[in-house]
């Protein structure tokens, strides 16, 4: 899962339901039994995303990739979005794309492109 960490992204809000609906989203995976790994980046001007996001997508080959949704939903990252969407192609070429709709539903995002079953009665 590729996405902001809400932690190091400016402005005036707060990111506890954010990270909370993260880790929400993350403990699904573990209910079903399939593995996960973030890669999550600021936007506070601390990280190189390119080296971090590459760094993390060579690690391993990769079943699915989830970008979530801070990555992608603001206009004014849309150059970030292609970015990230570009790395993936070029470090995870069989990986499939997947996105979510919330923090909380990245596990039904990459079920729908690994195989497992996903939310009860979805299967």
């Amino acid at each position: 899962m590729i996405g902001l960490d809400p932690y190091r992204v400016p402005g005036s809000w707060d990111p506890k339901p954010v990270a909370d609906a993260i880790e929400v989203g993350l403990a699904r995976f573990a209910e079903h039994g399939v593995g996960v790994e973030t890669c999550l980046f600021g936007l506070d001007g601390g990280d190189d995303v390119e080296t971090i996001v590459t760094h993390a997508l060579s690690a391993r080959p990769w079943e699915c990739v989830v970008i979530g949704g801070g990555v992608r939903k603001a206009e004014d990252q849309l150059e970030l979005f292609e970015q990230v969407v570009n790395l993936v192609r070029r470090h995870a070429p069989d990986a499939a794309i997947a996105f979510n709709s919330t923090p909380t539903d990245t596990f039904d995002a990459a079920a729908r492109w690994i195989g497992t079953p996903g939310p009860s009665g979805s299967g």
